[in-house]
């Protein structure tokens, strides 16, 4: 029957076994690459390198709760997957738990209905209450299931016309020389004609696994379980990649549960003594130990692992896919260690030292501030030398436009400025870590306070501007955080010198680890799955940056904004001098920053005027392209291009002009069309003005200014972190006070709840108490 399916298989049309897709992935570039065998990737990035892959499928991962039957819904996602993947080019395999789980199912079902039978015909209806499952041998079981479960995956492959061919194995199979070269010989037949093998232990003849067989030596492996038969298959077959499905989420350093037990994200051969093993799964006879063995073995011929939970719910679904495209799923077990902490061991170490930085008096956070602005200019040619190896390699890529380069450059004016505005933080930080904002005198002897704190650790992600590296690294020190910085690698350079001047400023009291460079291979994606170890995360970049970046941080709060579609409404009783300045400077001051204008809303009758012949000649003088919004274009006989969204933002010396007939009809359109981010109103009607002022929802709201003005130093704020259009937190542009928080402090007696019970003898007072000082070296973190 097999061969018959296989012969069926290659009688098809190339269409139905991914032919057609995979020669299409190969004109276009997508096709991996086949490497040489030998070497296992060192980085989970080059898992995307991967050609041949097997997917080792755990008795947890294929059977559902009951031990009796399929998990039909995993194992849909998981076929789905491997489909994908095989039709990318890659070369699949699969080795599958399942045969006995299924076959149990069936056996229990005729057993069942077998007796039911016979005990109604024998002794009535009231015996069947009495009815007894046997114990079911397994072996008789893998018998009975083996052909179901094949049957199933051949169904299931069938939806994505992937042809699929069973392999059952014995250790005998794997020991023979010259069947073991027929195996191989027929699963390189298979790969070749675009089949997917799926491979599985025949159980129905296999002896039981004996208890004392391991690992024996380089070349030889027992097959006891499946984790071993994957290994030695991976190995055999020379693939790239083992990606091993259980139902835990990876290996632990100690039992999962318990509770020190951290997962870890990359394993290497030399830490396998540090690690304590916990039970096996609930089905199967394979354990961690089991797979972290299999998985070295592996390792050491030449295979990438990776170990994973296939049965999560919220990750089964793309845990396969995820994990050749490199993201931080599982463990991944490597042989090359690096230098470095890891990213985890970074944030625990900025987490500690950070706890430290709070505690600390003002005067010496201060210190450490004005230390770092020194350095800046005393190691200036040092920066700008690393600067300029930056700009040359950013030149020769000739990817970057003019304006990025601008924002990579740094000069010596730029440095002093920077040294200018650190000064300024050390200044302002000093009544910010523990300020008391409100006191109460609960009861007598019964004091509440509420003081500042910082947040704890923050990602801070920035692209191609090392500037904004000192800056924010001032604003963590200044409110006490812990900072994680993740600098675009175009500036790797000048972050590395500018990061080890801030934690040589850092050391002067001991908090060197407060802030941490993430040089590392880590995506930006996988450093937004830390949840347990983030607690809040700032993008400084594009406004893609941010959108990704919040689509990501599913579990830890972004202060940010995705856009920055700022509008500036000319009143029809606004000043002509005031609309030319103000519009200029909005639009052409600086077209790239997120508080450029990007529309202009104009009051119907200023059209008639002879200020609106001034604005389009300036615009036109300054090389302003105009797009023109529908009810502007009604107005025209020869309009500029109309708009194609009034949504946008352009970034660039390119705006739109809408025409609006009231101030209610301008706010209702910013509503619907802005970003929440800044929004100007130009008029001497002073009634107009206030209410444009109140009633417009943005984080910055202007009468008679550029929009230029929604920046942190133009706000006296020092410096900022970014502008955020969240309607929680901190709002508009974020400097120090937006990286504090807040906590209670509550002094007693003795005092307990029940002393104000109707029983108690204690009665409320809630007086309000004048605020103190700040709590100058006590400590204040969280």
């Amino acid at each position: 029957m097999l061969l018959h399916r296989l012969s069926l298989c290659v009688g098809l049309p190339l269409s139905s076994c991914h032919s057609h897709t995979v020669a299409r992935a190969a004109s276009q570039g997508k096709l991996p690459l086949a490497r040489a065998h030998g070497k296992s990737f060192a980085h989970r990035g080059e898992l995307r390198q991967a050609k041949r892959v097997v997917v080792k499928l755990g008795s947890a991962v294929v059977t559902r709760g009951d031990e009796c039957g399929l998990a039909l819904g995993r194992l849909a996602s998981i076929v789905e997957q491997v489909a994908m993947l095989q039709s990318q080019g890659r070369e699949m395999m699969i080795v599958t738990s399942g045969a006995v789980a299924f076959g149990k199912q069936r056996l229990r079902h005729e057993i069942l209905l077998s007796q039911s039978v016979r005990q109604a015909l024998h002794s009535g209806q009231n015996a069947l209450k009495d009815m007894s499952l046997p114990v079911l041998e397994a072996r008789a079981c893998a018998a009975a299931g083996q052909s179901g479960l094949m049957a199933l995956y051949e169904a299931m492959f069938t939806q994505y016309s992937t042809c699929t061919a069973q392999i059952l194995v014995t250790n005998l199979d794997f020991h023979d020389d010259q069947k073991r070269r027929n195996l191989n010989s027929t699963l390189h037949e298979l790969l070749r004609m675009n089949i997917v093998p799926i491979i599985n232990t025949n159980d129905a003849v296999v002896p039981p696994p004996e208890p004392n067989s391991d690992l024996q030596g380089v070349n030889v492996i027992s097959i006891k379980d499946n984790d071993s038969l994957a290994a030695r298959l991976a190995v055999e077959m020379k693939a790239d990649l083992l990606i091993a499905l259980s139902d835990v989420e990876g290996l632990y350093d100690s039992p999962p549960g318990t509770d020190d037990a951290k997962l870890l994200d990359t394993f290497y051969p030399g830490d396998q003594q540090s690690i304590t093993y916990g039970n096996k799964s609930r089905v199967g006879i394979g354990g961690m130990e089991a797979k972290v063995k299999a998985a070295l073995w592996a390792l050491q011929g030449g295979t990438s692992v990776v170990i994973a939970n296939g049965t999560n719910p919220k990750v089964t679904g793309h845990v396969i896919t995820d994990i050749v495209e490199g993201k931080k799923v599982g463990t991944f077990f490597s042989e090359v260690k690096p230098a470095g902490p890891t990213v985890e061991q970074q944030t625990e170490m900025a987490r500690t030292a950070g706890r430290t930085l709070a505690s600390l008096h003002p005067d010496q956070r201060s210190e450490i501030i004005c230390g770092f602005a020194d350095l800046l200019t005393e190691k200036r040619e040092e920066i700008l030398s690393a600067n300029k190896k930056d700009m040359e390699l950013a030149g020769n890529g000739g990817r970057m436009t003019p304006a990025m380069m601008n924002r990579l450059s740094l000069s010596s004016s730029k440095l002093n400025s920077l040294a200018i505005g650190l000064r300024q933080i050390a200044v302002s930080s000093q009544d910010s870590v523990g300020r008391v904002l409100r006191r109460t005198r609960v009861a007598n002897n019964l004091e509440l306070e509420q003081i500042t704190v910082p947040i704890g650790v923050l990602l801070v992600i920035f692209e191609s501007r090392p500037d904004c590296l000192p800056q924010v690294s001032a604003l963590a020190i200044a409110s006490g955080n812990a900072l994680l910085l993740k600098g675009g690698k175009e500036a790797t350079h000048t972050n590395r010198i500018l990061h080890e001047l801030a934690q040589e400023a850092l050391a002067l009291h001991g908090v060197r680890d407060a802030i941490q460079l993430v040089s590392t291979r880590e995506d930006v994606e996988d450093l937004c799955r830390l949840e347990k170890m983030i607690d809040l995360i700032i993008p400084r970049g594009s406004s893609q940056l941010v959108r990704d970046i919040q689509r990501a941080a599913k579990g830890i709060p972004v202060l940010g904004h995705s856009e920055g579609i700022c509008h500036v409404y000319i009143d029809a009783e606004a000043s002509i001098d005031k609309v030319i300045k103000i519009v200029r400077d909005s639009k052409c001051d600086y077209p790239a920053a997120c508080n450029a204008m990007e529309t202009l809303l104009v009051h119907r009758d200023v059209l008639r005027a002879p200020l609106f012949d001034q604005i389009i000649d300036m615009l036109r003088t300054e090389r302003v392209k105009i797009h023109a919004g529908p009810r502007f274009a009604s107005y025209l006989t020869f309009s500029p291009s109309e708009v194609k969204s009034l949504r946008t933002e352009y970034g660039d010396l390119e705006c739109c002009i809408e025409v609006v007939d009231s101030l209610q009809e301008a706010i209702d359109h910013i509503h619907k069309y802005g970003s929440s981010h800044t929004d100007v109103i130009v008029t001497e009607n002073e009634e107009t003005a206030e209410q444009f002022l109140q009633q417009l929802d943005s984080a910055c709201v202007f009468w008679n200014a550029s929009s230029r003005f929604a920046d942190g130093y133009r706000f006296g704020l020092g410096a900022e972190v970014g502008i955020s259009t969240a309607r929680i937190h901190a709002r508009g542009p974020v400097g120090l006070e937006g990286l504090l928080t807040t906590k209670w402090v509550l002094r007693g007696d003795g005092h307990t709840a029940a002393d104000f019970s109707e029983q108690g003898s204690m009665k409320f007072l809630h007086e309000n108490l004048p605020v103190a000082h700040p709590l100058h070296g006590q400590r204040t973190s969280n």
